[in-house]
């Protein structure tokens, strides 16, 4: 491989290794196979055009317009001219993606779901990177410069995705730059000849000089670059906090779309709130329901638990609908009522996210607000925030039964699988304790209330704001010793210690009901600010828990000594109360593949979804099919190819000279090529005579085929000296009959290798050995015709 070859794939990996550092963004991560692929054309075309050779500025220009011609294939065929060839058309699709997939940048999470918009930014940018790095390090002979495209795209994927594994990417980006800079170094020293090459090798110890010496330096220079990169930062103290400081401030100024509720950051703000030394109203409501104390005004929910904090998961949020698909899981059979609420938030209050009774199903709010269907919460957008907001809210009073409670079927595989899940570093003591606490139990129900009962009751837990348990996988084990915390440690331990038994649970955070004025509206203040746990039943949903002793209040359903068999007592609202499902809409249609993963789609009960995977589109469906194609199709393209060439030569023939020449030989070209196939190779030197009593000898034939091989030699001979050739007949017949010989006389294993990898399928390479030499020789000549002067560009 020369050298220029040889930077040029050094060239690709590097791109494809600081690619890498954009896996954690997207899910799934299958366009990295793609654009391998693609850029591995892209630097096949570079090679090509640099070997025939053009001018450095038409060489990038030919890979840039293959590529555009790729990304067209890709993404805009339907808009392209034979699907290949951009057109307006095309370049209006390219421009609705990239406006598409910088919305979903906008609305998603990380990991952002592989849309069309979103796969053509990451292949087309790894493609446009390749492509600047292939011209500066390859064309150019340049490859420092290359890696300012490298630091370009490592950085973007860097300051997006951030995480434990960042070290990783950034050590396969510097190495894939690393090996560019050596390859070039390589291939700059292997120009200066044997002075720098080193001398032949001669007994003895080696020379201290050569080319060795320089790339052995370089390498050592690399390395410890590298690690100056790599652990000089660790003795550095860290720099928390601030502009680029991601993490969530839970109650109160909260990070806007996107930002997630962090334990510690959600433990200090409601620590704070309810420590507060003026307890400042925040918002008050008025209600149409006849008691209040089930009415907490929930701001969101914390659904993800890795150990040290607990967050809400980022999801994808959507426009404000005007009606609120129906609660996941939530079955027609149980008891709910319809309220509404006005509530009118302080000037004073800045939250991103808007309190509201759960489960919502109508919200009136002017702003620039978002819908995330998951937890059913909206979500400022653009800076809108709560202060100073009026809105007012539909929302839900469900009432379920102890019976329905204990009764619940299993939820869904996927809900189980998304909301049971506890990291190993939770402490033993967790679910042990979980363990004996439930013990006895003869549901999730009993378990809930059980767990509940310890917290706020039988467990000697003690309400104190001025508790600090630590931070951490061991926040939970210290709360459970000391027995004394305030709401973010109940709510905490509970939710994860019915994980630990296979109970879906996450954390809501919110407000408690306040205190109810005398002009009928209720007061919400600091000190009401608030965390509990939510517990989820098939059937019933997302169920509220009161596990804080002197906080909120616990819920009816939890309150009875015999669960299965005492009716709830809940408090019945004044409107609308009817014991028939509600008249929320039973199905979204626009309910997405993420949703339904999630058993959340609207109107449906998981139980009926069931474990569901995501759709698959007539995309995946057909890349499966080609992909099948290729993988059974490509290892008979040798036999394939052979059954073609026989049916054309031992096809009809013309009645000119020049036909009946052609067919002759196209007749004898198939038996030499048959005997071939068998391991009887064909001599160029022998006349057909000689050959044809070669193939009689060495194949085995029968009296009849080697009659028939021995006419066939006629009739070539005929052809090829006779002043005139003449159509002999039954040419065809006459080689299928040697040929059946020659398959008969051989033994199984030659026969299959003869149909399956036929030896003179090299015939293929060896005609596009030809075409290519041809090709290359034309236009050498064009280049000659076209420049009065060599390139400056060596090939």
């Amino acid at each position: 491989m020369s050298g220029r070859a040889r930077l040029a794939l050094c060239a690709a990996a590097a791109t494809l290794m600081t690619s890498c550092a954009l896996l954690p963004l997207v899910s799934p991560a299958t366009w990295i196979f793609q654009a391998v692929f693609l850029l591995a054309v892209q630097t096949g075309v570079g090679a090509l055009t640099r070997r025939v050779p053009l001018a450095r500025p038409l060489t990038v220009a030919a890979q840039a317009l293959v590529t555009l011609m790729l990304l067209t294939l890709v993404f805009a065929r339907h808009q392209a001219l034979a699907g290949i060839v951009p057109g307006p058309d095309a370049f209006q699709h390219f421009s609705a993606l990239l406006r598409a997939g910088a919305d979903d940048v906008g609305r998603y999470s990380i990991p952002a779901p592989l849309s069309d918009g979103i796969r053509l930014m990451v292949v087309g940018g790894v493609l446009v990177i390749g492509l600047a790095v292939d011209a500066f390090a390859v064309t150019y002979r340049s490859a420092a410069p290359a890696g300012l495209p490298l630091l370009a795209l490592y950085a973007v994927a860097a300051g997006l995705s951030g995480g434990g594994a960042a070290w990783l990417w950034f050590l396969l980006a510097a190495a894939g730059y690393l090996m560019l800079l050596l390859a070039e170094g390589r291939d700059r020293l292997s120009q200066w000849g044997r002075v720098f090459g080193g001398a032949a090798r001669t007994p003895g110890p080696p020379p201290a000089s050569g080319a060795v010496a320089p790339v052995r330096t370089g390498r050592r220079i690399g390395a410890v670059a590298l690690g100056v990169a790599l652990f000089v930062p660790l003795a550095l103290p860290s720099l928390d906090g601030g502009l680029l400081d991601s993490a969530g401030r839970g109650i109160g100024n909260g990070t806007g779309v996107g930002g997630g509720f962090s334990s510690v950051n959600t433990l200090v703000a409601l620590q704070d709130s309810l420590k507060a030394d003026e307890d400042r109203t925040v918002m008050t409501y008025r209600t149409t329901a006849s008691d209040t104390q089930g009415l907490y005004l929930r701001i969101g929910s914390m659904d993800d638990f890795d150990g040290t904090r607990w967050k809400s998961t980022e999801r994808r949020t959507v426009a404000v609908p005007a009606t609120f698909p129906a609660p996941v899981g939530l079955s027609g059979e149980v008891k709910r009522a319809t309220v509404r609420t006005r509530i009118e938030a302080a000037d004073g209050y800045v939250q991103n996210w808007l309190p509201m009774p759960y489960p919502a199903s109508e919200v009136d709010i002017s702003g620039n607000w978002r819908y995330e269907p998951v937890g059913r919460t909206l979500i400022g957008d653009h800076g809108q925030n709560t202060s100073g907001v009026r809105y007012e809210v539909s929302s839900l009073m469900v009432e379920p039964t102890a019976q329905q409670l204990a009764g619940a079927p299993e939820p869904s595989p996927a809900m189980r699988r998304e909301y049971t899940r506890v990291p190993r570093s939770l402490p033993a003591v967790v679910a042990r304790t979980a363990r004996e606490v439930t013990a006895g139990s003869a549901n999730h129900y009993e378990q809930a209330v059980k767990l509940q009962d310890y917290f706020a009751v039988s467990g000697d837990f003690r309400y104190n704001t001025d508790v600090h348990v630590g931070t951490g996988s061991t926040a939970i084990a210290s709360f459970l010793k000391k027995k004394e915390g305030f709401c973010v440690h109940f709510s905490f331990a509970m939710a994860s210690m019915a994980r630990t038994l296979g109970i879906p649970a996450r954390v809501a955070v919110g407000f408690t009901p306040g205190t109810p004025q005398a002009d009928g509206w209720t007061a919400v203040g600091l000190r009401d600010a608030h965390a509990w746990p939510e517990l989820y039943f098939e059937g019933v949903g997302w169920t509220r828990f009161e596990p804080t002793p002197s906080r909120g209040s616990a819920p009816s359903y939890t309150q009875t000594n015999t669960p299965g068999t005492v009716e709830s007592a809940a408090p019945k609202p004044t409107v609308s109360a009817s014991a028939e499902p509600s008249a929320e809409p039973s199905a979204s249609e626009s309910c997405s593949a993420q949703l339904r993963k999630l058993a959340a789609c609207p109107g449906q009960s998981s139980a009926v979804i069931g474990p569901q995977d995501d759709d698959w589109p007539w995309t995946r469906i057909l890349g499966l099919t080609l992909t099948g194609l290729l993988v059974l199709g490509v290892p008979l393209l040798p036999m394939l190819w052979r059954m073609r060439v026989r049916a054309v030569r031992l096809g009809g023939h013309g009645r000119t000279e020049a036909d009946v020449a052609a067919y002759t030989l196209g007749v004898w070209s198939e038996v030499t090529d048959t005997a071939w196939d068998h391991g009887i190779a064909p001599e160029g030197s022998q006349t057909p005579r000689k050959a044809a009593e070669r193939i009689a000898g060495l194949g085995g034939l029968d009296p009849e085929a080697e009659a028939a091989v021995h006419r066939l030699a006629t009739a070539v001979e005929q052809v090829l000296y006779a002043p005139r050739p003449r159509p002999v007949a039954g040419l065809a017949d006459e080689a299928r009959r040697v040929e059946k010989s020659i398959r008969a006389s051989a033994s199984r294993p030659a026969r299959l290798r003869a149909l399956l990898v036929p030896r003179s399928a090299v015939r293929v390479v060896w005609r596009v050995s030809a075409v290519r030499t041809t090709l290359i020789t034309r236009l050498s000549a064009r280049r000659r015709a076209l420049f009065h002067r060599p390139s400056s560009q060596n090939g």
